[in-house]
């Protein structure tokens, strides 16, 4: 995987994306942090959107339940009022 700093990524970006036709992932970051990823339309994404939901729902089931006032309170933490 190829990595460039937003400003390379727009002053290259007919080279950027010949390696993206070859097949090579390129990540964008500002300030050496990633913000975007560059990948041929035939990238394999991996998972199917069906299984990652069924794991969030397994995942959701082990977790004890949450009340509507927990999650509130969890929200207005910190804010000011």
């Amino acid at each position: 995987m190829h990595t460039v700093g937003s400003y390379e990524a727009k002053t290259r970006l007919p080279e950027l994306l010949r390696a993206v036709e070859s097949g090579e992932a390129v990540t964008i970051t500002r300030r050496g942090v990633p913000i975007a990823r560059l990948v041929s339309v035939d990238h394999d994404p991996g998972e199917e959107p069906s299984t990652v939901i069924a794991r969030m729902k397994s995942a959701r089931a082990r977790r004890p339940p949450i009340s509507v006032d927990e999650i509130l309170a969890a929200r207005d933490e910190g804010r000011r009022g």
